[in-house]
């Protein structure tokens, strides 16, 4: 689990454990941001809903195929982001879709530079060059 902000911290694949654990350490909301069925075992995000919305947990699921980020995801999670009454536990496979998303709202919305983007994923051992090729991609 890595710590993005006073807010977000991401993280690899949740287990069902993982999710019980996350209100006793203070997540107020879960973000899944895997799309169902990305490879075998996974669980499915309605299996992960149950869980998290058993221990009192928000829970969103925002879909994101790697490399296919689309402006309407950035939003959603940033809206989730937002509206979670504490800190939010964001994942995918890696952690690294969750900070993309992060990072490109950061920078759409102007608290974040572009040149900032790099340090802080190598900062946190995530690879976020393909934040910056979307930025690139998207003007910014």
């Amino acid at each position: 689990m890595k710590q993005i902000s006073d807010k977000l911290y991401v993280a690899p694949q949740l287990t069902a454990d993982d999710i019980r654990q996350a209100r006793s350490k203070g997540f107020a909301a879960i973000i899944n941001n895997r799309p169902d069925h990305e490879e075998p075992g996974q669980p499915t995000a309605a299996e992960n809903r149950i869980v998290a919305e058993n221990e009192g947990l928000g829970y969103s699921h925002i879909p994101v195929v790697p490399g296919q980020v689309d402006e309407n995801q950035v939003r959603a999670f940033q809206k989730a982001l937002s509206e979670a009454a504490g800190p939010v536990l964001a994942h995918c496979k890696t952690g690294t879709r969750a900070a993309t998303l992060y990072v490109i709202g950061e920078v759409l919305d102007e608290r974040m530079s572009k040149d900032e983007v790099a340090p802080l994923g190598q900062s946190l051992g995530l690879d976020l060059s393909g934040a910056v090729k979307w930025l690139d991609g998207h003007g910014r």
